[in-house]
């Protein structure tokens, strides 16, 4: 199990919307659809990516003909959790340059032209602590009123290990998301902008196993994020220390980056926390019957859990089908390798029969083949010689 940082209190659940006449209404106790959260930050980005792309191509959609204001209003708030991220990225800049500007640039207290009384430099710390106050009211309230909602319900309760436990996984899960916030805040202002300016980020192989990160990936993914972090926390002590102890949340998140990816995606840490019970939800306690199917089905596939020589062998049509569904490669960035795919082709090319070459490759390698079109051509080659 790995360390997935979801809302201890987010549970597994299927919503319908119904609409007709004049009504919206969401059932989130619906019990049968379920899906596992990536295993690393770099994973949870990659689908972040795609689900940025999808709600802001809803702005061409809020605005059609015979939605009910409910939909519009859903449509709406998935477009805002993403143009948020941008706007909190812009406000602590232009903070940062204003106290920049006051303490290196001497104010003008008397402007030219006629006036009684100097201009002094306006401050309200006062409006400041309410903003503060209610900003983490915004963002730790409803985490919780679900909480204390949970305190009245006994299964619930149960389920999420006892009111204690599941306190501690509430303060768990508070202290990892203020972490990883501004680092979300930064990757996903950059999906926002590469979405405005039009660049399509496909559908990437996803990883649902293991997350470990080698630390060339880490320092690839979140090294720059770390020099933002010293940058902004610099800029600050450069002002005072007040401003530096006000901007911490947001520069240790970043400076913490790299270790915080790496950490939050071993097995043994998440493993670690499940026996204790903390950071579990009821469905991982107390599996539903379809869960438990899945599962029973899983440990009976075969070691390599994809039966291609079977597929590439026996069934020509299928082969076929699943190469039309393949997408056409997307341009990548310098860099930006699939290490699992470049091994596997390369075993590939070097094995003497189909044979031989799904022997050499791991499972991971014949995943990222079987999801690259080229890839997927050359094991199809290969089965034809």
């Amino acid at each position: 199990m790995q360390l997935v940082l979801v809302h201890v209190l987010a549970r597994p659940h299927y919503v319908r919307e119904v609409v007709g006449r004049d009504l919206d209404r969401r059932l989130p106790d619906l019990e049968g659809s379920y899906e596992e959260g990536p295993p690393s930050l770099i994973d949870l980005a990659v689908r972040d990516r795609r689900w940025c792309q999808g709600n802001l191509q809803h702005m061409k959609v809020v605005s059609a003909r015979g939605l009910h204001w409910i939909s519009r209003l859903h449509l709406l708030t998935g477009i805002g959790s993403y143009l948020t991220a941008p706007l909190w990225l812009v406000f602590l800049a232009t903070g940062i340059l204003i106290s920049l500007q006051a303490h290196f640039i001497r104010p003008e207290y008397f402007p030219k032209g006629f006036s009684l009384f100097p201009q002094w430099p306006e401050e309200d710390p006062i409006r400041a602590a309410w903003v503060f106050a209610a900003t983490m009211g915004i963002l730790i309230a409803p985490k919780l009123l679900a909480y204390i909602a949970l305190l009245f319900n006994r299964r619930e309760r149960r389920g999420f290990g006892g009111a204690l436990v599941a306190l501690l996984s509430v303060l768990i899960e508070v202290l990892l998301s203020a972490l990883i916030a501004p680092v979300m805040m930064l990757l996903q202002s950059h999906a926002v902008a590469s979405v405005l300016l039009g660049h399509d980020t496909g559908w990437q192989v996803q990883r649902r196993d293991d997350g470990s990160l080698p630390f060339s990936e880490l320092l690839h993914r979140y090294g720059r994020l770390t020099l933002i972090g010293l940058f902004l926390g610099g800029a600050a002590l450069a002002v005072s220390l007040s401003l530096f102890l006000w901007m911490t949340p947001v520069t240790v998140g970043l400076l913490l980056a790299m270790p915080l990816a790496a950490l939050t995606a071993r097995t043994d840490i998440g493993a670690a926390l499940r026996r204790m019970r903390l950071l579990v939800v009821p469905e991982e306690r107390d599996p539903p019957n379809i869960l438990r199917r899945a599962n029973e089905l899983t440990l009976g596939l075969p070691d390599d859990g994809l039966r291609l020589g079977e597929l590439l062998r026996g069934n020509h049509a299928l082969a076929d089908a699943h190469l039309t569904a393949l997408e056409p490669a997307t341009p990548r960035r310098r860099g930006d390798v699939n290490a699992d795919l470049v091994v596997a082709k390369a075993k590939v090319a070097e094995a003497q029969s189909l044979d031989e070459a799904l022997g050499l490759l791991t499972l991971k390698e014949k995943r990222a083949l079987f999801s690259d079109r080229a890839g997927f051509e050359q094991l199809l080659a290969m089965e034809a010689a």
